[in-house]
């Protein structure tokens, strides 16, 4: 059975795990790109492809078919050789492979209610594990082999998150996040924070996942809104940034440091040591700055922060500005990159830098 397709060109989008490349999936084929210079690097004109992913800057691919052409079934993984231009193994399955995370000793496979965890060297099955219903493949995966961590919804009904150890091969906890069910999961790129997002779209929320204790609460907006995307900013430590893309067309980033710096000047007033710090979270002011109309609303997109830069205020002052390259694909068809910056007292600004069609690219 063929993968309902979209009715916009770019049917996935994904990065490789340090944001050098990314890979598009289309009704004909798919591209990878070097993400510096939108150089055009590979691209395969086959047929209609759903899931493409990439492992660091090798020449392995992770690829299935959206289920247009018989070769090319959505219950079919294969593993393919840029080098070569050549399938290496192909893994076929009962139902419809729904998304696929790998790094350097692991692949992980999600279909509706099951994931396969493999070896990737000898594509050996380690375990399964029964899940629920999961239609869109929500899952988040830090690739990082001292913290590999996947992240998958715990239910159906509400916003629960269940976290497992890919190397220790351990389910951890669950993390009760929001009331409505989940719409978005990343992990920070060392594994050790966690950001969710509901169907409702209107809180995006940060976790320390050894702990599974909350540290932040950001308000997206009043309405409701269908969250695309979301991803930290590179920091291996306390990340600087959280973006996010939503259906109103918006491009969203979180301030954490700023959230952080707030937090401790709260709780060291006389009516922060007051207010317990369940309530005093829910207080907490949203360090998010928007910039609107990145794409028509409606239109998915997947945005990622590939670079942060901190330049102090002066030789002595502690006081520092920030400067984040933001990197969006719009399923419309186009990469757009963008400046944002921001300076100590909190103003910001955004600079579109690079634009252009990944659909004409190479032709």
């Amino acid at each position: 059975m063929a993968i309902q397709l979209s009715s916009y060109p770019i049917l996935c989008a994904s990065f490789n795990q340090d944001y050098s490349y990314f890979a598009v999936g289309t009704k004909l084929g798919f591209k990878i790109f070097q993400a510096d210079n939108g150089r055009l690097c590979y691209e395969r004109d086959i047929g209609a492809f759903s899931i493409v992913e990439m492992r660091f800057s090798s020449s392995l691919l992770a690829i299935v078919g959206a289920g247009e052409q018989p070769a090319l079934s959505p219950r079919r993984l294969c593993l393919f050789n840029t080098s070569t231009g050549a399938p290496l193994q192909e893994l076929n399955f009962l139902t419809s492979v729904l998304a696929v995370r790998l790094n350097k000793v692991r692949l992980i496979v999600l279909l509706l209610d099951k994931i396969f965890i493999y070896d990737i060297d000898s594509l050996e099955i380690l375990t399964t594990v029964d899940t629920v219903p999961n239609p869109k493949g929500l899952c988040a995966f830090s690739h990082s082999l001292d913290a590999c961590y996947l992240a998958v919804p715990a239910s159906t009904t509400k916003g629960s998150v269940l976290l497992y150890n890919v190397m220790d091969l351990q389910s951890l906890y669950e993390i009760d996040a929001h009331q409505s069910p989940l719409a978005a999961v990343v992990f920070s790129s060392d594994g050790t924070y966690l950001a969710t997002a509901s169907e409702q779209g209107t809180m995006v929320r940060v976790y320390m996942v050894s702990e599974g204790s909350k540290l932040f609460s950001f308000r997206r907006g009043t309405y409701p809104s269908t969250i695309f995307s979301l991803s930290f900013g590179p920091s291996m430590q306390l990340p600087d940034a959280l973006v996010a893309t939503s259906s109103s067309g918006s491009l969203h980033i979180f301030m954490l440091g700023s959230a952080v710096n707030q937090r401790s000047k709260k709780s060291n007033s006389f009516v922060g040591a007051m207010i317990p710090g369940r309530i005093s979270d829910a207080l907490d002011p949203a360090y998010h700055h928007v910039l609107h109309n990145v794409v028509p609303e409606g239109v998915k997109s997947y945005a990622v922060i590939r670079k942060v830069e901190k330049v102090s205020g002066g030789a002595t002052s502690k006081v520092y500005s920030l400067r984040a390259c933001i990197s969006v694909i719009t399923y419309s068809g186009y990469f757009r990159e963008y400046m944002f910056c921001i300076n100590h007292k909190n103003e910001s600004s955004w600079t579109l830098e690079r634009e252009y069609s990944v659909l004409s690219a190479g032709a």
